[in-house]
């Protein structure tokens, strides 16, 4: 693990100091090889991801000692972590089509054992319905890889953005859009995430939340901006942004009717989605250079990173609570601020970057894209994400509610201040994110594509 750590960070210094880099695997240049490039973009997510697996080692050697989950899960949880980890790298450097869809299988295949580790029969049920959508969604998105490499040739992103259209590109790109749409779990292919987040341990939820459906949703980012922005158009974008608003509504509503806080936080998820596919239409379908593109597109990479930390950070803190007070129910919860209040801290935090509210880099991300919408004429978006975060401020604010109540109803395990600290600490960053808000910015223009500075 620390020589992961270590080569995340080595990479986002040498992309920040020599812009993007490129590696040909076996010297062989695409289409006969297989080209892996970091770019400001995944190298963010990869720094993002190894952040998110620093605080779940640190929260499951203890939540996932053999004494207290069991053999099967105390062992096996670190394997899949770590396979977990690799496949989400190679998701986000590589730049062939194939490539990514191996890196899909392995992401699935570790996360849908995640799931399934507690061996509940509730987990086991969870489980098999994530097991079903992530296969669909791989069929639909090797199908549309298999119209490409018949059509062209090459599966290789750079040279399919130079290729000479083809009459099945249209069918590809809609194959492979649905099917990784269906594993970033976009309205109305959510149905797996919430039962799926709700069974697992939190240290599995907070990756199954924070950085699962990110690396699908980075490959249909690149698929459109980089591999075949020319097939985009406004039908079809608005079409993309109409699931996405879809999702921020059902979501917000369904998390305002859980009374269990992982339930709550899984809901939350697919709203907070769904804000990400409002960068489609905000990012043009006209074909003409459009400069509120690029805020658009920076602000939906923003809020992907911050919400991947504040989302770990709430998964992390439910996982304390439901330790110490037994149950995730919120009247279970009621008045474990005054015990635990780090923990509560950290949770208050994380809900602040989900609002959108300043300082957070969840108001940055939102002001970047409702200042794109402003300035596109596309209103209607903007009224999506005040409304979303109207929503998310309702459904937060009955857990924090229950925390800071005065009246507890038990009395808790204790919980050690060093454990308090971990979700705290994720927490703490998506604030950071907002404050220091100009150098991940410029770090996220570095190799950016030229639709995303321009529009589609």
């Amino acid at each position: 693990m620390g020589a992961s750590w270590a080569a995340a960070l080595w990479l986002v210094v040498d992309v920040a100091m020599g812009g993007t880099r490129a590696i040909d695997l076996g010297g062989w240049a695409p289409p006969l090889g297989i080209r892996l490039q970091a770019d400001g973009l995944g190298t963010a997510f990869v720094a993002m991801t190894a952040l998110v697996m620093a605080g779940v080692a640190l929260a499951a050697r203890v939540d996932l000692r053999p004494a207290q989950a069991g053999a099967p899960a105390a062992f096996g949880f670190w394997p899949l972590m770590l396979l977990l980890w690799a496949a989400l790298n190679a998701a986000f450097v590589s730049r062939d089509l194939f490539n990514l869809y191996v890196a899909l299988e392995l992401i699935s295949l570790a996360a849908v054992a995640l799931v399934a580790i507690a061996g509940t029969p509730q987990a086991i049920a969870a489980a098999l319905r994530y097991l079903l959508f992530a296969l669909a969604g791989s069929v639909l998105y090797l199908g549309g890889v298999v119209l490409i490499y018949a059509a062209h040739g090459t599966l290789d992103m750079g040279l399919l953005a130079t290729r000479t259209p083809a009459a099945t590109d249209a069918l590809a790109l809609a194959l492979a859009s649905v099917g990784l749409m269906a594993k970033t779990a976009l309205f109305p292919f959510h149905l797996w995430l919430p039962p799926a987040h709700a069974a697992a341990p939190a240290p599995a939820s907070a990756m199954l939340s924070a950085l699962v459906p990110k690396a699908s949703f980075l490959i249909l980012i690149r698929l459109w901006f980089e591999a075949m922005p020319d097939r985009a158009s406004t039908a079809v974008l608005m079409l993309m942004a109409g699931l996405g608003t879809a999702a921020v509504i059902w979501g917000g509503v369904q998390a305002l009717r859980q009374h269990r806080l992982k339930l709550i936080i899984a809901y939350s998820t697919v709203a907070q989605l769904g804000y990400l596919f409002l960068v489609f239409p905000l990012a043009g379908g006209d074909g003409a250079a459009q400069p509120w593109a690029a805020g658009a597109w920076t602000g939906a990479m923003f809020l992907a990173l911050s919400h991947g930390l504040a989302k770990a950070a709430m998964f992390l803190a439910a996982g304390l609570w439901l330790a110490a007070a037994g149950s995730d129910r919120l009247r279970d919860l009621r008045g474990l601020a005054r015990p635990m209040p780090l923990t509560a801290l950290a949770f208050a935090l994380a809900a602040i970057t989900l609002m959108g509210l300043p300082p957070s880099g969840g108001f940055t991300a939102k002001y970047l894209m409702m200042t794109a919408a402003f300035a596109a004429g596309q209103w209607p978006w903007a009224l999506v994400m005040a409304g979303g975060g109207l929503l998310a401020a309702a459904y937060l604010y009955r857990p924090v509610t229950a925390l800071f109540a005065r009246d507890p109803v038990c009395t808790p395990a204790p919980v050690s201040r060093t454990r308090q600290a971990v979700p705290l600490v994720l927490a703490g960053l998506s604030i950071v994110l907002g404050v220091i808000s100009a150098g991940p910015f410029e770090f996220l223009q570095i190799g950016q594509p030229e639709t995303a500075e321009e529009g589609l």
